[in-house]
This record gives C-alpha cells, sequence and structure tokens, in this order.
C-alpha cells in the first residue's frame, strides 16, 4: 500500500516517514516533563517540524512501564491545545491515546490520526474511528497494561503471536468498513516484551509485512537499546537511528522517533544510496 488515507492527508508511503513525538506528560520515559506545559510542547511541534518531522504524534499519557494513567479530565487538558495549535501547522498530527472520549475530540479539532497502544480494544474506541470518515487509525500490540506489561512478557513465538494480534484487529476494523489504506500497524516494541523479542521483531520483521498493511516502528531510546549498548537513555541517539534505519530496510515506511533531525539526516543518505542502485538495475 502506497498511500495512508488519513483525515486530511494522503501520506505518501513510497518513501519513509518520519513521526516526531510530541510527549505532553510529566513522567513519559524520555523526555516526561520537558514538554509538560502547553507552550513548551506547541513549540517543540515547530522545531521538530523545522528538523524535518513528517506527522507530528502527541499523547498526554505516558506508556512507560509502570506508569499510571492520568484521569480523563487531566489529559483532555494536556493534549488538546496543543493539537489545536498542530493542527494549524500543515502536517499530519496524530492523537497517541486510548481513550474514546480524548479521540473524539481531537477528531472534532481536525487531528488525521489516533495512534492507540492498545489498539482501539478499549469500549467505544472502535465506534469513534468507525463514525469518522476518514480518520487514520494505528493498531500496536501490547501485552497487558503498562502497569503490568513486562510481567506478562511470555511468548512461545513473539513474531507469530504479534502478527496474529495484529492481522486480527486489521479484519475486526475492515469489518466494521474502515477502509485498509487508512489502517498501519505497530509491533510495539517494548510494550509488554522482553530485549529478546524485541529484536527477534526487528530480526524477523518481513514475517509482519505478510499481514498486508504497512508498518509503523518506535525505537526510539527504548530500554532494550540500552541493554544492547549499556547507554542511558539520553545516550541512546545513535542506536535509536540505527534501528530505525534497521527498521526500514526491512520494510517499515513509518519510524516514531524523538531524534527528528538526525533520523532525517540518515534516511536521507540512504534513499540517496536506494535511488542510485535502483537507477543502475534499470
Amino acid at each position: 500500500m502506497s498511500v495512508w488515507q488519513t483525515a486530511r492527508f494522503a501520506i505518501d508511503l513510497r518513501h519513509p516517514q518520519v513521526m516526531g513525538i510530541v510527549n505532553v506528560t510529566p513522567d513519559s520515559f524520555s523526555d516526561g516533563g520537558q514538554h509538560a506545559p502547553a507552550a513548551a510542547a506547541m513549540a517543540h511541534c515547530e522545531a521538530l517540524l523545522r528538523e524535518g518531522a513528517q506527522i507530528l504524534d502527541i499523547g498526554g499519557e505516558s506508556t512507560r512501564p509502570g506508569a499510571q494513567a492520568p484521569s480523563l479530565e487531566e489529559e483532555l487538558q494536556r493534549v488538546l491545545p496543543v493539537l489545536r495549535h498542530a493542527v494549524t501547522l500543515g502536517v499530519p498530527v496524530s492523537v497517541d491515546t486510548s481513550r474514546p472520549q480524548v479521540m473524539r475530540a481531537a477528531l472534532d479539532l481536525g487531528v488525521d490520526i489516533v495512534n492507540d497502544v492498545r489498539a482501539l480494544q478499549r469500549e467505544g474506541a472502535l465506534d469513534v474511528v468507525a463514525a469518522h470518515q476518514g480518520a487514520g487509525v494505528c493498531l500496536m500490540h501490547m501485552r497487558g497494561e503498562p502497569q503490568t506489561m513486562q510481567s506478562a512478557a511470555r511468548y512461545v513465538d513473539v513474531v507469530a503471536e504479534v502478527r496474529g494480534f495484529l492481522a486480527a484487529r486489521l479484519a475486526d476494523l475492515c469489518a466494521r468498513g474502515i477502509a485498509a489504506n487508512r489502517i498501519v500497524l505497530d509491533p510495539g516494541i517494548g510494550f509488554g516484551k522482553s530485549v529478546e523479542d524485541n529484536l527477534a521483531l526487528l530480526r524477523r520483521q518481513q514475517e509482519l509485512l505478510d499481514i498486508g498493511a504497512p508498518l509503523l516502528v518506535g525505537w526510539s531510546r527504548k530500554s532494550s537499546l540500552g541493554a544492547v549498548t549499556g547507554r542511558a537513555v539520553h545516550e541512546r541517539q545513535a542506536a535509536s537511528v540505527a534501528a530505525a534505519m534497521l527498521a526500514v530496510q526491512r520494510g517499515a515506511r513509518v519510524v516514531r522517533v524523538h531524534d527528528v533531525a538526525a533520523t532525517v539526516d540518515a534516511l536521507a543518505l540512504w534513499q540517496a544510496i536506494e535511488h542510485k542502485n535502483k537507477a543502475e538495475d534499470t
């Protein structure tokens, strides 16, 4: 599929897309508190666009392991002012939420994409997206809840189980009349998975492409990168960029990142090499 259809934009997936992360939270694992004030988050949106982000992903709930969910009112207060500003910036805007009430409020503001770590499994979430004729959606795999998910990281074959879950959710959405070109899938790196599980999902990512939907992948600053490199969270830029590039080489069409400029530069070089190789093959 070469296009991800969203509320206002048909995103060209022939070229890898960089989704910039805007956490409007006090407790996200990497940048908690840095952009919690609405003004700081708005400025960060603009900074990410200057760095080359093609999509903005704005969320008000930390889903790091052990995180406690904010109240509905608190999540709305965090994200709505930032979303209201972001939709004026001329790029696709995604709301990172699992709450149907937040989804509905965001879509009413003109937000383009619902990015749900719980894959629209909460009561009413699928109804909101199905009722909005055009919004894009990203369905992610997570076993358990943020508070407990790492204790649920037990699989016989993690790739097969993630693939089966995502394929079933894709089928459920299509059965509700949501067009396949509105949907991308996310294997949920770090969400209820061990280091080896995460590495297996990257190593065998091609098997996830067999589902038939584009992949969005988020490796940025994850603890698995720290386990491999021994680096603290704010020292993982190089590993994050390398993981994003490996994911793209293995077929991912969207990478969700904190370090936008470095990722954009790496992709520019990769695309220049790929373009040359393809030209020589024709």
